[in-house]
């Protein structure tokens, strides 16, 4: 019988099938009340030109945004400028426009980053310093300072130690997370967790034997973050390294989607769920790095503006990756403000500011998806 029905039934050829279906597009779609996405992301332009100029201007030594213009104007066409404006020019062209353009492109790359690292790992409290980069990072520029390697290298030699430190951590993550099935994901955040408290521990080592106020002083800087040392010459490398980190990721959206779901569903759906984390690890991982070597690392923006943006877009990575730069770009721009103006003259680590502000926004989304308080 069982024969005979199966010579009776044509020869199937996979080919010929259909495709798996997509995820379920329920869980995809934006808000009902959500703008479409090229109307958000035109807004989120304007804002970010808009405090770009503002947050340019504004500072110890306050310009108006019609001659912060103009002092811009001047620098990229060669404009002249009077000899009583030579002081206000260098503040907006040499000291705040550098600092403010980096917290803009750092923003951008970390809610970028966090994103995709939240889909990788498959948890919403993931972020990118989950797997152990920037203690990495902090470890590499404090034992640059302290040692005086990399000399060569002038006022790059810090940032450079902490990329090598970025690098250094992150090889050591991927080959103890990797195992049979690849990287799973639970895996990956416990071996981070357990690299980043060694890394601390190399750091307070560090500064236990070289009781060096400087070494204190980098130790702080790098734990919290800051870009009171950015520089025009910063700013192409992370730049080049945030922009191709977020056209990878936006275009990796739909295969983002279906990683989201699980490696069992990835199969069905044919995302082959290992090639694609281990590319999203390496891609995360150095433009981590690059951010660190050049801010610091700079808690809760990574894993408070994609739960955010997802309120607003829906969870479709194709939208969020569209708007998370954009918004992590804003905040930070106006977060580095604050931490430059609070308490003037002296400058507050920025990561003080994104706590503040994110610990409370953190919670309230706890609360509002049921997490806390009697919750799931």
């Amino acid at each position: 019988m069982g024969s005979s029905s199966a010579s009776q039934r044509p020869d199937l050829d996979v080919r010929s099938l259909p495709p798996a279906p997509a995820p379920p597009e329920a869980t995809l779609r934006p808000p009902a009340r959500a703008l479409p996405t090229p109307a958000a992301a035109a807004l989120l332009v304007c804002a970010l030109a808009v405090s770009v100029l503002l947050a340019i201007g504004l500072g110890a030594a306050a310009v108006p945004p019609g001659e912060t213009l103009r002092y811009l104007w001047a620098a990229l066409t060669g404009g002249l400028i009077t000899a009583e404006e030579v002081t206000s020019y260098q503040i907006i062209w040499q000291v705040r426009t550098p600092r403010v353009l980096l917290a803009a492109v750092v923003g951008a790359g970390l809610s970028a980053v966090g994103v995709a690292i939240q889909a990788m790992v498959r948890n919403a409290l993931a972020d990118p310093f989950v797997l152990g980069v920037s203690s990495g990072a902090s470890a590499g520029a404090v034992l640059v300072t302290v040692s005086g390697s990399l000399a060569a290298l002038g006022v790059y030699a810090v940032s450079a130690g902490a990329f090598l430190g970025a690098l250094l951590v992150s090889a050591l993550v991927y080959l103890a997370s990797r195992g049979a099935a690849g990287l799973a994901p639970l895996r990956l955040v416990l071996t981070g967790v357990a690299m980043a408290f060694g890394f601390q521990a190399v750091m307070s080592v560090i500064v236990y034997f070289v009781p060096d106020g400087e070494a204190t002083s980098t130790v702080l800087f790098w734990s919290m973050g800051g870009f009171g040392a950015a520089t025009w010459g910063a700013l192409p490398v992370v730049t080049a390294a945030v922009a191709v980190a977020v056209i990878v990721l936006r275009r990796l959206g739909r295969a983002l989607d279906v990683l989201a779901l699980g490696d069992e569903t990835s199969a069905s759906l044919g995302v082959d769920a290992r090639r694609l984390r281990r590319g999203l690890f390496v891609l995360t991982s150095l433009a981590t790095g690059a951010m660190v070597a050049v801010s610091g690392a700079i808690g809760f923006v990574g894993l408070v503006l994609p739960h955010m943006v997802r309120l607003w877009t829906g969870a479709a990575h194709a939208r969020v990756l569209v708007i998370a730069p954009l918004a992590g770009a804003v905040f930070m721009v106006w977060a580095d403000l604050l931490a430059r103006t609070m308490v003037a003259p002296r400058e507050l680590p920025i990561g003080v500011i994104t706590a503040l502000v994110g610990v409370p926004v953190f919670l309230v989304l706890l609360r509002r998806r049921g997490y806390l308080f009697g919750g799931r």
